[in-house]
């Protein structure tokens, strides 16, 4: 049911009018926006930039900040160049079970996912044994390094708290780079 122009008041008329042409010149002032102007995803929590490493094998790396995926490629070369091995990345570690509470409610467990984990090369030199003793002296001498890319943002109490049990229950100080 549309109203016609012309069965309106003379000064009803100028008004209809006039606003139809406001609304045009918006339209002509403001480009439309394009597809590829619309943010992908909206605005991320702390301003990173998902970013993709193809290794030489052809497996794809997603990391969640171009930060995490420089720190990779450094871990990489080092352990390319045998400083450090076992470069392993979204570690798990669990700070405490989950359990069932005295009212029975589930309480879930607490982790904390860390970014890189490896082992360093140790700093003095390995005594000549066979082969098997050779391992368990590598395994004990070649220290686990927990590591986690941060910047003030993601710095969060959270993380600090867990940080803190991670020396507490398994002696290991994560390494903030």
């Amino acid at each position: 049911m549309g109203v016609d122009v012309k069965d309106l008041p003379p000064t009803y008329q100028a008004q209809a009018l006039r606003k139809l042409m406001e609304r045009e010149q918006r339209k002509q002032c403001a480009p439309l926006p394009s597809p590829a102007d619309a943010p992908t995803g909206g605005g991320r929590k702390y301003h990173n930039k998902p970013t993709e490493r193809v290794t030489p094998a052809g497996n794809v790396l997603r990391f969640d900040s171009q930060k995490e995926a420089r720190r990779y490629d450094e871990l990489a070369a080092l352990e390319q160049a045998g400083k450090i091995r076992d470069l392993r990345m979204q570690v798990d570690f669990t700070l405490q079970e989950a359990y069932t509470d005295g009212e029975g409610r589930r309480v879930r467990a607490i982790r904390y996912r860390a970014d890189f984990s490896y082992r360093r090369k140790p700093n003095g030199q390995i005594p000549d044994t066979d082969m098997g003793e050779l391992w368990d002296i590598m395994e004990m001498k070649w220290p686990l390094v927990v590591e986690d890319v941060k910047s003030r943002a993601t710095r969060t109490k959270e993380y600090i708290m867990k940080r803190k049990l991670m020396k507490e229950r398994f002696n290991i100080d994560i390494q903030e780079v």
